[in-house]
């Protein structure tokens, strides 16, 4: 599949205060966060030229870099406007923004107390969904990592950080390179977690349970279907989940700005062989998702 590079396109990304040229929008080799992972994202959808939960992202952004030890140098409003000027510069309708945190160049080393944060917001529009749109209706296929999501105490569990995405990226290609969608990731314990960029819902007995996310993100299209689900007066059980409890699920899902609502059709690997057939469920989640972002769908009877 043909695909432009992403450091050879048109248009313009907001860097240190300022949209630069596309091209031009350059850091240098010796930057600290590209050697230690001291660079914070968010992956931001937006539908009709608007971000989806902007603030809420924002947030997350700053609260983010606090938990790796440095500042976001814009405030919420700073944000915002950053953020408004990549849209309407670019001009967005449906697309994906990227604001990134990251230190610079100014040291060299573990140590990185000097460094100069920088703060850049990209974009990119060329895809509609993560996965798809075969996969989206019929369900993904998973494969079980060998990779685990870490304890709280090991790696910054709660913050975006990119240095987290490095076992994403493994996982994926494994599960990729064996014909596979997307990887299950369990955590340390056993327990299931999250696929590698998106959260996980399974339907039992007409209700929703969902991992609890004390060693991965609370993902913001995670918090987004709980809320929607329980308007629905669906019940929903945040717990600790163990893989055998996959043979009682009716329905899988996963959740993400990305993946938005996407049914899974089969979970294989050492936990088990499962398969799944999206249901009503899945469709209600995804039509009231796709509601709340403001796509015209069509209703489904509950």
């Amino acid at each position: 599949m043909s695909m432009i590079p992403f450091d050879d396109r048109d248009g313009f990304i907001w860097y240190d205060g300022r949209l630069v040229a596309w091209r031009d929008a350059n850091l240098h080799v010796l930057s600290h966060g590209l050697h230690y992972a001291s660079c914070v994202f968010e992956g931001e959808r937006v539908y009709n030229g608007t971000v989806f939960c902007l603030d809420e992202h924002n947030e997350r952004l700053r609260n983010s870099a606090r938990i790796l030890g440095f500042e976001v140098p814009a405030s919420m409003d700073d944000l915002a406007r950053a953020t408004e000027e990549v849209i309407r510069a670019n001009n967005i309708v449906e697309g994906y923004v990227r604001p990134i945190a990251w230190r610079g160049s100014e040291q060299m080393g573990v140590s990185a107390q000097a460094t100069k944060i920088h703060l850049a917001l990209a974009w990119w529009g060329d895809w509609t969904s993560y996965f798809s749109p075969e996969a989206r209706a019929k369900g993904i296929r998973m494969r079980q990592s060998r990779w685990s999501r870490p304890a709280p105490n090991t790696a910054p569990v709660h913050a975006k950080a990119t240095g987290l995405y490095m076992i994403c990226t493994m996982a994926k290609h494994e599960a990729e390179a064996q014909g596979f969608d997307d990887a299950l990731m369990l955590d340390w314990r056993g327990q299931l977690a999250e696929g590698t960029g998106a959260n996980l819902f399974l339907v039992i007995n007409g209700e929703l349970h969902t991992p609890t996310p004390d060693c991965f993100l609370n993902g913001i299209t995670r918090q987004t279907v709980i809320g929607l689900a329980k308007r629905r007066g669906i019940k929903v059980d945040e717990r600790a989940i163990m893989p055998e409890e996959l043979a009682k699920a009716d329905e899988v899902f996963l959740t993400g700005s990305a993946a938005e609502v996407t049914p899974v059709g089969e979970i294989v690997g050492d936990i088990g062989n499962y398969r799944f057939t999206p249901g009503t469920m899945c469709r209600l989640m995804q039509e009231d998702f796709d509601r709340a972002v403001g796509k015209k769908v069509a209703a489904t009877a509950a």
